[in-house]
């Protein structure tokens, strides 16, 4: 029997499915349809088109109707809207630009809807001068308005990706800029002393913060608008554009016989498939299963969504069947002069799931330090305690984040160990990398914890001292402890401590060693705790300082 598909949604999943499915089987019949005038863009993109780094806007256009139609006899509909599914009859109903209704019949239907951005109920957001960012004519409103004289100052509100990306584009062409997010700390991802530095990164580049604000309405004035915070507190802007989370784009999918959960989410099986085995959903509106959390994740990223579409293309044109593996939701992003990027689960998420962890912080070099151009990343990773199973990973620098962050989620996906990451053979040449690399380095780093080799603290610990039981020693060298040092802390330099100086030290107290970065208090932990003292050493040094807040 001749199989008849339709693909609900373009972009990454539904233009991926068709592609692949047309190389699959020369003889289906084939039908996209697409609300939008686009069929496949890079929404990716649609930040750095406004600002400015993408110059051409067609650049942002990957496929057409028509390319479709000349490369894979694809028929692609554009303007064309599925309103309604009826999955018992395996039945579409579609509305058009012109507001004709039609029926299309299938043997397979490919779900892609997406996600929409989510619109709070807050009073006056409907107002023309409060966007929101999702595709390509959402891009030309903002575009459009940037572009006016008389649009000097910005408001982003949401401190997601696609909200940092927009605030840094928009102070690249200019703007007075704001981000505003109602959680304490941006980018959920990444935990707070990690974000901490990242917001760091733009307020350097003069964007202001205005972080734990809840909008609770926006008011209207000689064409700007006032966003009222429920602190009282309020900020006016030329613009707003909105970037506060997104929400499935399922409406038409209530009375369908297709099962959702409680959002609005198509449910899916490891196959892809909803309750009838006929029908398959990919991308921003199915949930998917956590590598690392062991439940059920909602992960709107273009990685997972492509690998969704190619495998539900194999599962209706090929006789075995494929699963869709548990995501670990790598993602990175550019910030100005940094890029940030995290694979499987952070500390506050592992926390909340119940599932025991070890972290460790460490500060490589990009490449040799003797090769010029080499810059410092800050490296968060964790892992099971008892497993020694890698669990997640974030970083932070100006060069080699993404190699780092790439490796990690590699090793991830094969449930590696930190032992692993020891073990790892890597390329190394002096412009690229170090004979002993990140990764590398971050086994050695959890193999002397599991091993008992370097007893070890947390950064926070010794900003909470119990001075009558503990002592603070700083055994980094004269210039740095005179630009910024912790409170209660003696100073004595590691190259010093083997010198007779340990005797200045009380042994009936426990003694937290930092540095810069670790390196040094790992050294004067292990000459102390030959000499019989109690000590440990506190992970990621004065590295982190900035991550909590001491400058």
């Amino acid at each position: 029997m001749k199989k008849k598909v339709l693909v609900v949604g373009g972009v990454a999943g539904g233009a991926t499915a068709v592609a692949r499915l047309r190389r699959l089987d020369e003889e289906a019949e084939i039908i996209l349809f697409e609300r939008d005038p686009y069929v496949s863009f890079a929404n990716c993109g649609l930040p750095y088109y406004i600002g400015g780094t993408i110059a051409e806007r067609d650049k942002l256009l990957l496929q057409t109707p028509e390319s479709f139609k000349n490369r894979f006899n694809i028929d692609v509909r554009v303007h064309s809207k599925v309103v309604a599914v009826d999955a018992e009859k395996k039945e579409v109903t579609v509305t058009t630009s012109d507001g004709t209704t039609y029926s299309e019949s299938y043997t397979h239907l490919i779900l892609s809807p997406g996600a929409k951005p989510f619109i709070p109920p807050i009073k006056g957001i409907d107002m023309p001068r409060i966007l929101s960012l999702r595709n390509v004519p959402d891009t030309d409103r903002i575009k459009e308005m940037v572009d006016l004289q008389t649009t000097k100052d910005v408001v982003v509100i949401g401190g997601g990706f696609i909200g940092v990306e927009m605030a840094e584009n928009l102070i690249d062409i200019g703007m007075q800029t704001h981000l505003v997010e109602a959680a304490p700390h941006i980018l959920a991802p990444f935990d707070s002393e990690i974000s901490t530095m990242l917001e760091d990164e733009l307020t350097k580049h003069g964007i202001g913060l205005h972080l734990g604000k809840k909008a609770v309405e926006f008011t209207e004035k000689e064409d700007r608008v006032t966003i009222h915070f429920e602190s009282g507190e309020s900020i006016d802007a030329d613009l707003v554009i909105l970037s506060i989370g997104v929400q499935p784009d399922t409406q038409f999918l209530v009375n369908s016989g297709i099962k959702l959960d409680e959002r609005g989410r198509i449910i899916t099986n490891e196959y892809l498939e909803t309750n009838y085995s006929n029908v398959y959903a990919v991308g921003d509106a199915i949930m998917v299963e956590h590598h690392v959390l062991s439940g059920k994740a909602h992960i709107p990223l273009a990685g997972p969504a492509n690998r969704q579409g190619r495998i539900v293309a194999n599962n209706i044109a090929l006789k075995q069947r494929e699963r869709f593996n548990p995501v670990l939701g790598s993602s990175i992003l550019k910030i100005f002069d940094l890029a940030a990027a995290s694979t499987g689960s952070n500390e506050r998420a592992l926390m909340q799931a119940g599932i025991p962890y070890q972290p460790i912080y460490i500060h490589p070099n990009s490449h040799a330090t003797y090769y010029p151009g080499a810059t410092s990343l800050t490296i968060k990773l964790l892992y099971h305690p008892e497993t020694h199973v890698v669990l997640g990973a974030q970083a932070i620098g100006e060069n080699s984040v993404d190699k780092f962050i790439d490796v990690i989620a590699m090793a991830m996906h094969f449930n590696a160990t930190v032992y692993d990451l020891a073990d790892a053979e890597l390329t190394y040449a002096p412009p690229y990398s170090s004979a002993k690399s990140p990764v590398n380095m971050a086994g050695f780093v959890a193999r002397n914890i599991i091993e008992g080799l370097m007893p070890h603290a947390r950064f926070e610990e010794a900003l909470n001292l119990d001075l009558s039981k503990q002592i603070l020693l700083d055994v980094r060298d004269d210039a740095e402890v005179k630009a910024l040092k912790l409170n209660h802390s003696i100073h004595i330099s590691v190259n010093e401590l083997r010198h007779g100086r340990e005797s200045e030290l009380d042994k009936s107290k426990e003694i937290l060693v930092y540095c810069a970065v670790g390196v040094r208090g790992y050294i004067a932990t292990r000459y102390l705790l030959s000499k019989g003292f109690k000590v440990r050493n506190i992970m990621g040094g004065m590295k982190l300082a900035s991550g909590y807040n001491i400058k």
